[in-house]
């Protein structure tokens, strides 16, 4: 009898113990999705903004596919934004407007991807992921390169904290752009993969899953259902 109300009393604390750390791990979650929309939302309305007149003033919009896509592309559109940084700085010093060459404004379309040059020595990545066949969610990245010779960094960008751009900026950028920015591209898309997938776990299961908890990038998910054990998912 006593062993049994030992074991009555754990099995209440670690119930207690596991509510109080979902109730935290939502509170968390609720609070980092607040303070993202807030410091975020100015930038992703300034640079939905600009992406869009950058396009709009684009000539063309061209898709590329296979070898295409590669590190001399990315090359060339550094040249044409360090060049035509250069040709507004001498004309506006000359006392006149520039007017840009056409066929150095094109829009190149990679899968998901969709790479422009923007003012100021910059290029711009919009990353438009999908679920179901239809686009979910946009991100953007914008790298800067103070010359062509300099290499490039991540200048800003709307996407979500938590996922690590920093450590794919230091492994990859410098050296082989092309494959940063695809492996930012899959990191994207993976991570909203994973949010959609909890979502519809909520919506079909939700009568049985007495509780669910995830961390920020969804890498980690964890729920309980009325009739089994706790299960993991990673």
């Amino acid at each position: 009898m006593g062993e049994m109300i030992v074991s009555m009393d754990q099995d209440i604390r670690l119930d207690t113990t596991r509510a109080r750390l979902s109730n935290l791990l939502k509170r968390h979650r609720e609070l980092s999705d607040r303070l993202t929309r807030d410091s975020d939302k100015t930038m992703l309305d300034r640079l939905n903004k600009e992406f869009e007149a950058a396009r709009r003033s684009q000539s063309q919009e061209v898709f590329l596919d296979g070898e295409e896509w590669n590190d001399g592309l990315l090359a060339t559109l550094r040249e044409r934004v360090h060049m035509e940084a250069d040709r507004k700085a001498d004309n506006g010093n000359a006392g006149f407007s520039l007017v840009c060459h056409p066929e150095e404004r094109i829009t190149y379309r990679v899968g998901n991807k969709v790479i422009c040059c923007l003012d100021g020595s910059r290029i711009g990545i919009q990353f438009e992921t999908s679920t179901a066949g239809e686009t979910y969610e946009v991100y953007h990245c914008v790298l800067e390169s103070k010359s062509f010779l300099e290499k490039m960094i991540v200048l800003e960008h709307t996407i979500p904290f938590f996922l690590p751009l920093s450590d794919l900026e230091n492994d990859l950028l410098f050296s082989n752009a092309k494959k940063f920015i695809d492996n930012v591209g899959d990191l994207l898309q993976a991570y909203v993969d994973r949010k959609e997938q909890v979502r519809l776990i909520k919506e079909l299961f939700g009568h049985q899953i007495s509780e669910i908890y995830h961390s920020l990038p969804y890498h980690m998910i964890e729920f309980s259902m009325d009739d089994c054990d706790w299960l993991a998912i990673s």
